[in-house]
């Protein structure tokens, strides 16, 4: 049995036992397990704006390599922003954490900070059930989110790739995509996404949109088996002739 998540962003705060170092940037490596594929370079910029003026808040958290480099566990856009600020030496505090541990303490701080974006999270919440084999039931809890909130972002990733990447482009919002979920046709979900973005349609219209296709659908469907309906009492009237008794088809 994998260990169960729950430190959250309490792993991540001081106490007052722990002492709060200064590192060399130079000397701390990203974190390869970061849940966040993509960084906002405007606000990663006022970010690191803030920093010249105020500093860095709330310190880093790092761990430390057996070759005297450190890698980072929690607080990548700050690493990120500082660097970009011109700081030489960042605020850290060192914990001795396992991979295991890193991996939960970095998608936890980013979902509860929620500095993901709607795909980031769907997969970071997909990741942490099969990680840490829990339920979605027990992820909620872990998180605070509703189950049914951590069900539909994951639904997201049932969705083609092309309609992923509008998400992660922020194109199309969570709304759009679960909207977009109700259709089961990849090729039409495409199809609807690209409509969505050219002409900027609100997550209300693209329900609309959604529900005229299904019924639009549900038409053909019933057309097809009214049509198949036809063909077969045909066909038992041509049996019914040709073998001289009555005769019914039943599929």
């Amino acid at each position: 049995m994998k260990a169960a998540l729950g430190r959250g962003l309490n792993a991540l705060l001081p106490n007052s036992a722990e002492e709060i170092v200064k590192i060399d940037l130079d000397k701390i490596l990203p974190n390869k397990n970061q849940p966040r594929k993509t960084f906002n370079n405007e606000r990663l910029n006022e970010l690191a704006e803030s920093i010249k003026s105020k500093g860095i808040i709330q310190p880093v958290i790092i761990s430390r390599n057996t070759d005297g480099t450190y890698n980072l566990i929690a607080g990548e856009r700050r690493w990120r922003a500082a660097k970009i600020a011109g700081l030489k030496e960042l605020p850290c505090l060192i914990k001795d954490y396992s991979s295991q541990d890193s991996i939960e303490i970095a998608l936890i701080e980013n979902i509860q900070r929620e500095e993901l974006n709607p795909l980031e999270t769907a997969e970071a919440f997909d990741r942490l059930i099969k990680e840490f084999n829990i339920t979605q039931e027990e992820l909620s809890q872990r998180v605070g989110k509703e189950r049914a909130t951590i069900a539909n972002y994951l639904r997201v990733l049932k969705l083609p790739k092309e309609v992923k990447d509008y998400i992660n482009s922020e194109e199309i919002s969570i709304g759009h995509a679960k909207a977009i979920l109700s259709v089961d046709d990849k090729k039409k979900q495409i199809e609807i996404a690209k409509e969505v973005i050219k002409k900027a349609l609100s997550v209300r219209a693209t329900e609309q949109l959604c529900k005229k296709h299904l019924t639009s659908q549900n038409l053909i469907s019933k057309n097809t088996r009214l049509q198949k309906s036809l063909e077969t009492i045909e066909l038992e009237d041509k049996l019914t002739k040709t073998l001289g008794t009555k005769v019914k088809i039943h599929h």
